[in-house]
C-alpha cells in the first residue's frame, strides 16, 4: 500500500517523527523530511523552519513544486504552564508549527493531488485537541484547530480521491515531554506511551487510510464523553487540574 509512495513528513527529526519516517521507508515509501534538522534516517531532506509566517511560506513554495502522494503533518511544539506565563514568541511559534504550517502545506500539495485524483493528508493531532487540558491551553487549542481543519477538509475534498486522516495520540515519551510534564504525569497518573508503539499505530493508520484515530484508553473514551457532556469531564479533571496548579505555585 505504501510502496513507492512519495511521502513528505514534517517533524521527522524528533523522537516520534524519526520512527514514523523510518517505518515508512521500511514499507517501501520514498520519504522526504521537512524541518530545521536533518533526521537520523535514510530519507531526503528539505531544510525549513515552520515557526514564522515567512518561513512557512518558503516551505510551502518549495513543497508546492514537487509531487506528493502523502503529506504527514507531524511537527509539533508544546508549552506546559499557566497561559499567562507563555511568552509571546513561544505563543506565536506554537500556533505556527501546530496549526498554521499544516494548513499551509496542505494548500501547497492539494492542487497536485486533486489533479491526479489521488492523495492523502495526514494530520497528527493530540488527545489534548479533544480534551482541552488546563495548563496546556495554547497547545490544546492549536490541536483542536487542527482537528477541526481535518474534518472540514475531509468534507471539502470528498469525491476527489484525496483522503484525510486525523490521528490523535496521547502523551508520548519524547523530548517534548519535559521534566515538569513528567512530574505532572506522576501526580495525575497520566499515561505516557512509548514512541515506537505510537509510531507503529500511526503508520498502520496511514496504510489503512483511516479517517479518525484516537490512541489510548481511557482517553479515547473521554474524547467521546467530552463531546457530549463537557461539564462531567470538567468535574472528572478538576482534581488533576488542582494538582497541576501546585507545580507552578512553588
Amino acid at each position: 500500500m505504501l510502496e513507492n509512495k512519495t511521502v513528505l513528513v514534517t517533524g521527522a527529526s524528533g523522537g516520534l517523527g524519526a520512527l514514523v519516517a523510518r517505518q515508512l521507508v521500511d514499507e517501501g515509501a520514498r520519504v522526504t523530511a521537512l524541518g530545521r534538522n536533518r533526521p537520523d534516517a535514510d530519507v531526503d531532506f528539505l531544510p525549513h523552519d515552520l515557526s514564522t509566517p515567512a518561513s512557512i511560506e518558503a516551505a510551502a513554495k518549495d513543497v508546492g513544486q514537487r509531487r506528493w502522494d502523502i503529506l504527514v503533518n507531524l511537527a509539533g511544539v508544546q508549552h506546559f504552564g499557566p497561559v499567562e506565563t507563555e511568552d509571546s514568541e513561544s505563543l506565536v511559534a506554537g500556533y505556527m508549527v501546530n496549526l498554521v504550517a499544516p494548513v499551509r502545506l496542505t494548500q501547497a500539495v492539494l492542487p497536485g493531488m486533486k489533479a491526479r485524483g489521488a492523495g492523502q493528508i495526514v494530520n497528527i493531532g493530540s488527545i489534548f485537541g479533544s480534551i482541552n487540558f488546563a495548563h496546556f491551553a495554547s497547545y490544546s487549542s492549536a490541536k483542536a484547530g487542527l482537528r477541526g481543519f481535518s474534518q472540514a477538509l475531509r468534507r471539502e475534498v470528498a469525491g476527489t480521491g484525496v483522503d484525510v486522516t486525523y490521528i490523535a495520540p496521547r502523551a508520548v515519551r519524547t523530548a517534548m515531554v519535559s521534566d515538569r510534564v513528567l512530574e505532572f504525569a506522576k501526580l495525575t497518573q497520566m499515561q505516557i506511551d512509548r514512541p515506537d508503539a505510537t509510531a507503529r499505530r500511526i503508520v498502520s493508520a496511514i496504510r489503512a487510510r483511516r479517517r479518525d484515530v484516537y490512541l489510548g484508553f481511557p482517553e479515547a473514551f473521554f474524547v467521546r464523553l467530552n463531546a457530549l457532556l463537557p461539564g462531567l469531564v470538567d468535574r472528572a479533571l478538576s482534581a488533576n487540574d488542582r494538582k497541576a496548579a501546585q507545580l507552578f505555585a512553588r
